[in-house]
Protein backbone atom coordinates (compact mmCIF):
# COMPACT_ATOMS: atom_id res chain seq x y z
CA UNK A 1 0.00 0.00 0.00
CA UNK A 2 1.18 3.52 -0.71
CA UNK A 3 2.12 5.55 2.36
CA UNK A 4 -0.63 8.00 3.20
CA UNK A 5 -2.56 9.73 5.91
CA UNK A 6 -5.07 7.41 7.55
CA UNK A 7 -7.44 7.54 10.50
CA UNK A 8 -6.23 5.75 13.60
CA UNK A 9 -7.02 2.04 13.54
CA UNK A 10 -9.21 1.27 15.33
CA UNK A 11 -10.88 4.69 15.27
CA UNK A 12 -12.22 4.81 18.82
CA UNK A 13 -14.20 8.04 18.39
CA UNK A 14 -15.92 6.71 15.28
CA UNK A 15 -16.84 3.49 17.08
CA UNK A 16 -18.10 5.39 20.12
CA UNK A 17 -20.19 7.77 18.03
CA UNK A 18 -22.68 5.03 17.17
CA UNK A 19 -23.09 3.61 20.67
CA UNK A 20 -26.25 5.69 21.44
CA UNK A 21 -28.01 3.95 18.56
CA UNK A 22 -26.87 0.53 19.80
CA UNK A 23 -28.20 1.20 23.31
CA UNK A 24 -31.49 2.70 22.12
CA UNK A 25 -30.72 6.13 23.57
CA UNK A 26 -31.12 7.55 20.05
CA UNK A 27 -32.85 6.44 16.88
CA UNK A 28 -31.91 7.24 13.30
CA UNK A 29 -34.22 9.72 11.51
CA UNK A 30 -37.29 8.14 9.93
CA UNK A 31 -36.51 9.79 6.59
CA UNK A 32 -32.90 8.53 6.64
CA UNK A 33 -31.26 11.95 6.23
CA UNK A 34 -28.00 12.30 8.17
CA UNK A 35 -25.13 14.80 7.86
CA UNK A 36 -21.71 13.69 9.09
CA UNK A 37 -19.25 16.57 9.61
CA UNK A 38 -15.53 15.66 9.49
CA UNK A 39 -16.54 12.11 8.62
CA UNK A 40 -13.91 9.38 8.62
CA UNK A 41 -14.23 6.02 6.92
CA UNK A 42 -14.60 2.90 9.03
CA UNK A 43 -16.39 -0.42 9.24
CA UNK A 44 -19.05 0.86 11.65
CA UNK A 45 -19.84 3.84 9.42
CA UNK A 46 -20.22 1.59 6.39
CA UNK A 47 -22.58 -0.63 8.39
CA UNK A 48 -24.72 2.29 9.56
CA UNK A 49 -24.82 4.64 6.59
CA UNK A 50 -27.85 4.72 4.31
CA UNK A 51 -28.66 6.42 1.01
CA UNK A 52 -29.67 9.63 2.75
CA UNK A 53 -26.33 10.10 4.47
CA UNK A 54 -24.02 12.93 3.41
CA UNK A 55 -20.40 13.11 4.58
CA UNK A 56 -18.45 16.37 4.62
CA UNK A 57 -14.67 16.09 4.80
CA UNK A 58 -12.09 18.68 3.76
CA UNK A 59 -8.99 16.50 4.21
CA UNK A 60 -8.34 14.98 0.81
CA UNK A 61 -7.10 11.48 1.83
CA UNK A 62 -10.04 11.02 4.21
CA UNK A 63 -12.51 12.29 1.59
CA UNK A 64 -11.12 9.86 -0.98
CA UNK A 65 -11.34 6.94 1.49
CA UNK A 66 -15.01 7.72 2.08
CA UNK A 67 -15.69 7.83 -1.65
CA UNK A 68 -13.89 4.52 -2.22
CA UNK A 69 -16.22 2.99 0.38
CA UNK A 70 -19.23 4.17 -1.62
CA UNK A 71 -20.28 6.99 0.70
CA UNK A 72 -21.63 10.29 -0.60
CA UNK A 73 -19.06 13.00 0.06
CA UNK A 74 -19.55 16.72 -0.34
CA UNK A 75 -17.10 19.55 0.30
CA UNK A 76 -17.95 21.89 3.19
CA UNK A 77 -20.12 24.85 2.35
CA UNK A 78 -23.67 23.61 1.79
CA UNK A 79 -26.51 25.10 3.83
CA UNK A 80 -28.92 22.14 3.71
CA UNK A 81 -30.32 21.15 7.09
CA UNK A 82 -30.71 17.64 8.50
CA UNK A 83 -32.57 15.98 11.39
CA UNK A 84 -29.34 14.38 12.61
CA UNK A 85 -25.84 15.88 12.46
CA UNK A 86 -22.87 13.74 13.52
CA UNK A 87 -19.59 15.43 14.44
CA UNK A 88 -16.04 14.23 15.03
CA UNK A 89 -14.52 17.43 16.44
CA UNK A 90 -10.83 18.22 15.85
CA UNK A 91 -8.37 18.76 18.69
CA UNK A 92 -7.80 22.49 18.15
CA UNK A 93 -10.40 24.18 20.33
CA UNK A 94 -11.31 27.20 18.20
CA UNK A 95 -11.63 24.95 15.16
CA UNK A 96 -13.86 22.58 17.14
CA UNK A 97 -16.01 25.46 18.39
CA UNK A 98 -16.50 26.65 14.82
CA UNK A 99 -17.50 23.12 13.84
CA UNK A 100 -20.07 22.95 16.65
CA UNK A 101 -21.48 26.25 15.40
CA UNK A 102 -21.67 24.81 11.89
CA UNK A 103 -23.49 21.74 13.24
CA UNK A 104 -26.09 24.00 14.90
CA UNK A 105 -26.57 25.89 11.64
CA UNK A 106 -27.06 22.63 9.75
CA UNK A 107 -29.43 20.77 12.11
CA UNK A 108 -33.19 21.13 11.86
CA UNK A 109 -35.17 22.56 14.76
CA UNK A 110 -35.69 19.66 17.15
CA UNK A 111 -32.99 17.60 15.48
CA UNK A 112 -29.99 16.04 17.16
CA UNK A 113 -26.32 17.06 17.13
CA UNK A 114 -24.17 14.11 18.26
CA UNK A 115 -20.40 14.18 18.87
CA UNK A 116 -17.66 11.86 20.12
CA UNK A 117 -14.20 12.84 21.38
CA UNK A 118 -11.41 10.69 22.89
CA UNK A 119 -10.84 11.40 26.56
CA UNK A 120 -7.17 12.12 25.89
CA UNK A 121 -7.99 14.70 23.21
CA UNK A 122 -10.05 17.23 25.14
CA UNK A 123 -13.36 15.39 25.45
CA UNK A 124 -14.39 17.15 28.67
CA UNK A 125 -13.73 20.60 27.20
CA UNK A 126 -15.53 19.75 23.97
CA UNK A 127 -18.59 18.54 25.86
CA UNK A 128 -18.59 21.71 27.96
CA UNK A 129 -18.35 23.85 24.83
CA UNK A 130 -21.34 22.22 23.13
CA UNK A 131 -23.39 22.57 26.32
CA UNK A 132 -22.45 26.24 26.54
CA UNK A 133 -23.55 26.78 22.93
CA UNK A 134 -26.61 24.57 22.62
CA UNK A 135 -27.96 23.91 26.11
CA UNK A 136 -28.61 20.65 27.98
CA UNK A 137 -26.76 17.53 26.82
CA UNK A 138 -27.00 13.79 27.23
CA UNK A 139 -23.72 11.91 27.66
CA UNK A 140 -22.20 8.45 27.86
CA UNK A 141 -18.68 7.01 27.87
CA UNK A 142 -17.34 4.19 25.72
CA UNK A 143 -14.04 3.17 24.08
CA UNK A 144 -12.21 5.77 26.24
CA UNK A 145 -14.31 8.48 24.61
CA UNK A 146 -17.10 10.81 25.64
CA UNK A 147 -20.21 10.69 23.48
CA UNK A 148 -22.59 13.61 23.93
CA UNK A 149 -25.61 15.01 22.16
CA UNK A 150 -28.23 17.73 22.26
CA UNK A 151 -31.65 18.18 20.75
CA UNK A 152 -31.45 21.51 18.93
CA UNK A 153 -33.81 24.20 20.13
CA UNK A 154 -33.76 27.87 19.21
CA UNK A 155 -34.83 28.56 22.78
CA UNK A 156 -31.62 27.04 24.16
CA UNK A 157 -29.01 28.13 21.60
CA UNK A 158 -26.85 31.07 22.66
CA UNK A 159 -27.19 33.20 19.53
CA UNK A 160 -24.37 35.61 20.36
CA UNK A 161 -22.01 32.71 21.01
CA UNK A 162 -23.18 30.99 17.83
CA UNK A 163 -22.24 34.05 15.79
CA UNK A 164 -18.90 34.43 17.57
CA UNK A 165 -17.93 30.78 17.11
CA UNK A 166 -19.04 30.77 13.48
CA UNK A 167 -16.63 33.64 12.88
CA UNK A 168 -13.73 31.64 14.35
CA UNK A 169 -13.31 29.81 11.04
CA UNK A 170 -12.99 33.00 8.99
CA UNK A 171 -9.48 33.38 7.51
CA UNK A 172 -7.61 36.11 9.35
CA UNK A 173 -4.11 37.44 10.02
CA UNK A 174 -1.99 35.41 12.42
CA UNK A 175 0.71 36.72 14.72
CA UNK A 176 3.22 36.72 11.83
CA UNK A 177 0.96 38.73 9.53
CA UNK A 178 -0.11 35.85 7.26
CA UNK A 179 -3.71 34.88 6.55
CA UNK A 180 -4.58 31.64 8.32
CA UNK A 181 -7.34 29.97 10.35
CA UNK A 182 -7.46 27.80 13.48
CA UNK A 183 -6.56 24.15 13.02
CA UNK A 184 -4.13 24.53 10.14
CA UNK A 185 -0.56 23.43 10.80
CA UNK A 186 1.16 26.18 12.82
CA UNK A 187 -1.87 28.32 12.04
CA UNK A 188 -1.01 31.18 14.40
CA UNK A 189 2.67 31.62 13.52
CA UNK A 190 5.47 30.71 11.10
CA UNK A 191 6.74 27.34 12.29
CA UNK A 192 10.44 27.09 13.09
CA UNK A 193 11.20 24.49 10.41
CA UNK A 194 9.63 26.48 7.56
CA UNK A 195 11.38 29.65 8.69
CA UNK A 196 14.70 27.79 8.72
CA UNK A 197 14.14 26.49 5.19
CA UNK A 198 13.11 29.92 3.90
CA UNK A 199 16.22 31.49 5.45
CA UNK A 200 18.46 29.13 3.45
CA UNK A 201 16.70 29.04 0.08
CA UNK A 202 19.10 30.26 -2.61
CA UNK A 203 18.01 33.26 -4.63
CA UNK A 204 18.92 31.57 -7.92
CA UNK A 205 15.97 29.15 -7.86
CA UNK A 206 14.16 29.53 -11.17
CA UNK A 207 11.43 28.29 -13.46
CA UNK A 208 8.39 26.27 -12.35
CA UNK A 209 8.15 25.43 -8.66
CA UNK A 210 5.98 23.01 -6.68
CA UNK A 211 5.36 23.68 -2.99
CA UNK A 212 4.14 20.33 -1.61
CA UNK A 213 2.29 20.25 1.69
CA UNK A 214 1.99 24.00 1.31
CA UNK A 215 -0.27 24.81 4.26
CA UNK A 216 -1.29 28.46 4.18
CA UNK A 217 1.44 29.20 1.64
CA UNK A 218 4.31 30.63 3.68
CA UNK A 219 7.14 29.02 1.69
CA UNK A 220 5.63 30.10 -1.61
CA UNK A 221 5.40 33.71 -0.43
CA UNK A 222 9.11 33.58 0.39
CA UNK A 223 9.94 32.19 -3.05
CA UNK A 224 8.14 35.12 -4.66
CA UNK A 225 9.98 37.57 -2.41
CA UNK A 226 13.45 36.00 -2.72
CA UNK A 227 13.74 34.36 -6.15
CA UNK A 228 13.25 36.72 -9.10
CA UNK A 229 13.65 33.94 -11.69
CA UNK A 230 10.73 31.87 -10.38
CA UNK A 231 7.95 32.20 -12.96
CA UNK A 232 5.18 30.00 -11.56
CA UNK A 233 4.27 28.10 -8.39
CA UNK A 234 1.88 25.22 -7.86
CA UNK A 235 0.84 24.78 -4.23
CA UNK A 236 -0.35 21.30 -3.25
CA UNK A 237 -2.22 20.89 0.03
CA UNK A 238 -4.44 18.10 1.36
CA UNK A 239 -6.42 20.28 3.78
CA UNK A 240 -9.11 22.23 1.94
CA UNK A 241 -9.37 24.79 4.74
CA UNK A 242 -5.83 25.95 3.90
CA UNK A 243 -6.56 26.78 0.27
CA UNK A 244 -8.25 30.16 0.66
CA UNK A 245 -5.65 31.49 3.15
CA UNK A 246 -2.89 30.32 0.78
CA UNK A 247 -4.56 32.05 -2.14
CA UNK A 248 -4.84 35.32 -0.21
CA UNK A 249 -1.23 35.14 0.97
CA UNK A 250 0.07 34.53 -2.55
CA UNK A 251 -1.98 37.37 -3.97
CA UNK A 252 -0.47 39.72 -1.41
CA UNK A 253 3.03 38.40 -2.12
CA UNK A 254 2.48 39.14 -5.80
CA UNK A 255 1.43 42.68 -5.03
CA UNK A 256 4.33 43.25 -2.64
CA UNK A 257 6.89 41.94 -5.14
CA UNK A 258 5.50 43.87 -8.09
CA UNK A 259 5.99 40.72 -10.19
CA UNK A 260 3.38 38.67 -12.00
CA UNK A 261 4.33 35.21 -10.70
CA UNK A 262 1.51 32.89 -11.70
CA UNK A 263 0.30 30.44 -9.08
CA UNK A 264 -2.32 27.74 -8.64
CA UNK A 265 -3.56 26.21 -5.40
CA UNK A 266 -4.47 22.51 -5.59
CA UNK A 267 -6.48 20.37 -3.15
CA UNK A 268 -4.35 17.27 -3.50
CA UNK A 269 -2.87 14.26 -1.69
CA UNK A 270 0.82 14.49 -2.56
CA UNK A 271 1.36 10.79 -1.81
CA UNK A 272 -0.56 10.10 -5.03
CA UNK A 273 2.12 11.92 -7.02
CA UNK A 274 2.13 15.28 -8.76
CA UNK A 275 0.46 16.04 -12.11
CA UNK A 276 3.22 18.27 -13.56
CA UNK A 277 6.99 18.54 -14.04
CA UNK A 278 9.04 21.11 -12.18
CA UNK A 279 12.41 22.81 -11.97
CA UNK A 280 12.22 23.08 -8.18
CA UNK A 281 10.27 21.40 -5.40
CA UNK A 282 10.20 22.86 -1.89
CA UNK A 283 8.64 21.15 1.11
CA UNK A 284 8.24 20.99 4.84
CA UNK A 285 6.67 17.52 4.65
CA UNK A 286 4.31 16.24 7.32
CA UNK A 287 5.90 13.59 9.48
CA UNK A 288 3.26 12.88 12.10
CA UNK A 289 -0.46 12.50 12.60
CA UNK A 290 -1.76 13.20 16.06
CA UNK A 291 0.96 12.01 18.42
CA UNK A 292 2.43 9.32 16.18
CA UNK A 293 5.45 9.78 13.92
CA UNK A 294 4.78 8.63 10.37
CA UNK A 295 8.11 9.00 8.59
CA UNK A 296 6.76 7.10 5.58
CA UNK A 297 4.75 10.22 4.76
CA UNK A 298 7.94 12.22 4.39
CA UNK A 299 9.47 9.46 2.27
CA UNK A 300 6.38 9.50 0.06
CA UNK A 301 6.78 13.26 -0.39
CA UNK A 302 10.40 12.74 -1.43
CA UNK A 303 9.35 10.10 -3.96
CA UNK A 304 6.64 12.39 -5.34
CA UNK A 305 9.17 15.21 -5.70
CA UNK A 306 11.68 12.96 -7.47
CA UNK A 307 9.05 11.79 -9.98
CA UNK A 308 7.97 15.37 -10.69
CA UNK A 309 11.38 17.03 -11.01
CA UNK A 310 13.01 17.59 -14.38
CA UNK A 311 16.51 16.06 -14.79
CA UNK A 312 18.20 19.30 -13.71
CA UNK A 313 15.67 19.87 -10.93
CA UNK A 314 16.38 20.63 -7.27
CA UNK A 315 14.59 19.56 -4.12
CA UNK A 316 14.78 21.74 -1.01
CA UNK A 317 13.22 20.35 2.13
CA UNK A 318 13.32 20.68 5.88
CA UNK A 319 12.76 17.87 8.37
CA UNK A 320 13.17 16.99 12.02
CA UNK A 321 16.79 16.08 12.57
CA UNK A 322 15.98 12.57 13.81
CA UNK A 323 13.94 11.49 10.78
CA UNK A 324 15.78 8.94 8.58
CA UNK A 325 15.24 10.42 5.12
CA UNK A 326 18.84 10.15 3.89
CA UNK A 327 18.55 6.62 2.48
CA UNK A 328 15.45 7.55 0.50
CA UNK A 329 17.11 10.71 -0.80
CA UNK A 330 20.27 8.83 -1.79
CA UNK A 331 18.20 6.27 -3.69
CA UNK A 332 16.42 8.98 -5.72
CA UNK A 333 19.10 11.66 -6.22
CA UNK A 334 22.76 11.73 -7.26
CA UNK A 335 23.67 14.63 -4.99
CA UNK A 336 22.35 15.11 -1.45
CA UNK A 337 23.73 17.61 1.04
CA UNK A 338 22.66 18.83 4.46
CA UNK A 339 22.77 22.60 4.23
CA UNK A 340 22.27 23.34 7.93
CA UNK A 341 21.24 21.61 11.15
CA UNK A 342 19.67 23.93 13.68
CA UNK A 343 16.95 24.03 16.35
CA UNK A 344 16.30 20.31 15.97
CA UNK A 345 15.78 20.51 12.19
CA UNK A 346 17.85 19.91 9.07
CA UNK A 347 17.62 21.64 5.69
CA UNK A 348 18.54 19.39 2.77
CA UNK A 349 19.16 20.05 -0.92
CA UNK A 350 18.99 17.17 -3.42
CA UNK A 351 19.92 17.35 -7.12
CA UNK A 352 20.27 15.02 -10.08
CA UNK A 353 17.20 12.79 -10.10
CA UNK A 354 18.16 9.15 -10.63
CA UNK A 355 16.52 7.47 -13.60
Amino acid sequence: MRPSFAPAAPDAALEALFVPFETGALALPADGRVLFLRARDGVRLREMAGKGWVCEQGFKPFAEALEVSGLKVEPPGSERRFPLVLVLPPRQRDEARALFAQALHRVEEGGVVLAAVPNAEGAKSAESDLAQLAGPLNQLSKHKCRVFWTRASDAHVDRALLDAWTALDTPRSNDAGFISRPGLFAWDRVDTASALLAAHLPTDLSGRVADIGAGYGYLSTQLIALCPAVVSIDLFEAEARALEPARQNLERAQRDSGRDVSFHVHWHDVTRGLPGRYDVVVSNPPFHQGRADLPDLGRAFIDAAAHALLPHGRLWLVANRHLPYEATLASRFNEVRTVVTQDGFKVIEARGVRA
